[in-house]
């Protein structure tokens, strides 16, 4: 059996969630509203939510009126996120390098940096082949992911930070064009040891990818406030792709 991928481990556990429960989830649904408001979607929209995690702003994308599904590789979070299906919302674990068959969407939006995650950079090109082979005509694709340049040039290289009763040891650091995050904790006297490793795509590096996958990146913005972008300042890389005819 083949050694899991970190993305594999770190995301399907509990101390994962607890670390980031700070996560301000008014901001993202105000980055959600904004991001509908730009894309001005009809009624009955097929909205897919790739890498989901445990569902949060599938729910909140379909409180709207829209239809979604939510895909994650973790199936804890899969498993949490179910609790909130109805008949216009589900759920499904999904490696978003694999194609998903007899389904296609009109958007598909990939938030709060979830790409760039694998040890291979070719694999970023089957992501975004296997998002065009689901997405229909005249569909809009949103990537939201950390403007690596900003982060890059304000990198904090250790850190403790305390969350229920936890004190996670963290330290970082960027290995060619890969920022490396190294998380240690004890629970209960037992020591627990994970990472997370992300690629420094910036602008240039996704339009490349973009271009090699067939598709347009049409609009980009700097912030949730949909703001405009400026590398050396903004703190996301959000990006609207339209498949090119």
């Amino acid at each position: 059996m083949a050694e899991k991928q970190w993305f594999e481990t770190w995301f399907d556990s509990p101390y994962y969630h607890t670390l980031y429960d700070h996560r301000d989830f008014a901001e993202a649904d105000t980055f959600i509203n904004n991001i509908l408001s730009y894309l001005s979607p009809k009624l009955g929209s097929t909205f897919l939510d790739l890498a989901c995690g445990a569902g949060r702003h599938s729910k909140y994308i379909n409180s709207l009126g829209y239809n979604v599904i939510g895909a994650d590789l973790s199936p804890k979070s899969i498993e949490t996120a179910k609790s909130f299906s109805n008949s216009k919302l589900n759920f499904f674990v999904h490696d978003m390098r694999e194609k998903i068959p007899n389904q296609s969407f009109n958007y598909i939006f990939n938030l709060f940096t979830s790409f760039g995650y694998f040890e291979n950079e070719d694999d970023n090109l089957r992501v975004l082949t296997s998002i065009k082979s689901y997405l229909e005509p005249q569909g809009k694709v949103i990537i939201d992911f950390m403007n690596a340049t900003n982060v890059v040039n304000n990198l904090v290289a250790s850190e403790t930070i305390i969350k229920q009763g936890i004190t996670f040891s963290i330290e970082r650091e960027v290995i060619e064009d890969i920022i490396n995050k190294r998380i240690s904790f004890a629970v209960q006297g037992e020591k627990f040891y994970f990472e997370e490793r992300v690629q420094t795509l910036n602008l240039k590096k996704f339009n490349d990818l973009c271009n090699k996958a067939g598709f347009s990146i049409v609009k980009v913005f700097g912030n949730y406030a949909l703001d405009e972008f400026i590398e050396d300042q903004s703190d996301r890389l959000i990006m609207v792709l339209e498949e090119k005819y």
